[in-house]
């Protein structure tokens, strides 16, 4: 029997910022309740002005449900489920995921000899994946750690001043990570990590802390226009240069965009200077990423699409922002 409460402090309170998440809060509340952790914890969800219920829901479940007054974001709802908790171990998930029943008890475990601990993230087993739905994937060496699966003492979370999320977009003189109205949050958990490493936090990896995460359709419109959202990495980059470290030779958000440069770039001098051997440039992209089959095929023309908006946004957040990444 999961214990939840019973008027003890708990050992670990789960926070779970949500807006709008009827649809997938009954999976991440049945996931919770398999739970094997045999301390005590609680479950804090912070409900971000919703309008479907979904704080009725985790509150009809048993937890503790903080009410935003006004949307504010991921950051600010994470603070808030923080110091509306009262454990001194916090782990952090989403209410599109579900955590495994031996979740807590690995990050716990985990958190005895570190100050944070990043666990894996897959897609729900057994869910099909169209080219353009969407999820997460997490796996070990991860920069980003990403909230989808982390959790931290709270004396950390104190040390840094918690999450804060970033002001200015690209094209402003601070050229931060602030995302647009139709946009979701990008960059503030990877900040609040390495903010805390910088900070003197031990971080480690709990391969047993497994979390799955929901598959989102999606179609070929939105599949490109996401792409766009890569304009704010540069930024991110400038406010954390320690990334460059784990980012191809330094300079390449992946590998995927070095090989589409080095195509596009070889496809660009071959049309200036007449020549063909500038075309081999594109065999590299081609070949591991595309594919000759598959060249003429709709959804590849779309994938063409994507990685030249990336392209697009990685320039002119990089012209923004003043740190290059391609």
């Amino acid at each position: 029997m999961t214990q939840r409460g019973n008027g003890e402090a708990p050992a670990v309170s789960v926070v779970v910022p949500a807006r709008n998440a009827a649809a997938t809060m009954p999976q991440l509340l049945a996931a919770l309740g398999r739970s094997t952790f045999v301390g005590r914890w609680e479950l804090v969800v912070v409900d971000d002005v919703s309008v479907d219920g979904t704080g009725e829901q985790a509150e009809e479940w048993g937890a503790k449900v903080i009410r935003l007054q006004r949307q504010s974001g991921a950051a600010a709802a994470r603070n808030a489920g923080v110091a509306g908790s009262a454990a001194p171990l916090i782990a952090f998930t989403d209410a599109d995921c579900e955590p495994s029943p031996g979740w807590l008890s690995a990050l716990v475990e985990s958190l005895g000899g570190a100050d944070l601990v990043i666990g894996p993230v897959e897609p729900v087993p057994g869910t099909a994946m169209g080219p353009f739905d969407r999820t997460l994937w997490v796996s070990r060496g991860s920069p980003l750690f990403e909230t989808a699966n982390l959790s931290v003492r709270r004396e950390i979370i104190e040390r840094v001043g918690g999450f804060r999320p970033f002001v200015g977009t690209p094209g402003d003189s601070s050229a931060g990570l602030r995302p647009t109205a139709d946009q979701r949050p990008l960059g503030e958990d990877v900040v609040f990590g390495w903010r805390a490493r910088r900070a003197g936090a031990r971080v480690a990896f709990s391969e047993r802390a497994l979390v799955h995460h929901a598959v989102f359709a999606g179609g070929a419109r939105e599949f490109v226009a996401e792409r766009w959202r890569r304009r704010f990495f540069p930024a991110l980059v400038r406010e954390i240069p320690e990334l460059r470290r784990h980012l191809p030779w330094g300079v390449f958000l992946a590998r995927q965009t070095a090989a589409f440069d080095l195509a596009a770039a070889g496809m660009a001098l071959g049309l200036a200077t007449g020549r063909r051997w500038p075309v081999l440039f594109a065999v590299p992209y081609l070949t591991r990423y595309v594919g000759w089959r598959e060249l003429m095929r709709w959804r590849t023309l779309v994938f063409l699409a994507a990685d030249g908006v990336s392209l697009a946004a990685l320039v002119r957040g990089s012209i923004a922002a003043r740190r290059l990444l391609l």
